[in-house]
């Protein structure tokens, strides 16, 4: 399959999940984007169109641990650190928005990070 294919039919199965997936300030939604070096996670309240939580592997904070670290691990990492942030400001509960991603590998160790932090 052709890059173009790949990420055409990425946007199409992100169109699906925006359908049902939908953030309010009781439970917001978090969004994850993963490049091919990088993941970045976001915690959005769509009624006002808001980010109010946000980490990646970019961050500061998350660069200095990730040191010889698999992108797996690093994205476990992203997952605690925007726990952490998210619970600072009083938000527990979260709508997972996988993006059109499959539920799998660096996905999942994000979500699985932010379950555990």
């Amino acid at each position: 399959m052709g890059e173009k294919n790949r990420r055409l039919g990425r946007l199409r199965r992100k169109k699906h999940v925006r359908k049902k997936v939908f953030g309010t300030p009781e439970r917001p939604r978090l969004n994850v984007f993963r490049s091919l070096r990088h993941i970045y996670a976001q915690v959005i309240d769509d009624t006002v169109g808001h980010t109010l939580v946000a980490a990646s592997t970019l961050d500061p904070e998350i660069r200095e641990q990730m040191a010889g670290l698999r992108k797996t691990d690093q994205a476990r990492l992203v997952g605690k650190v925007l726990a952490a942030r998210a619970l600072e400001k009083g938000i527990k509960k979260v709508v997972f928005d996988r993006a059109g991603y499959k539920y799998h590998g660096r996905v999942r160790a994000l979500a699985d990070g932010a379950r555990e932090g």
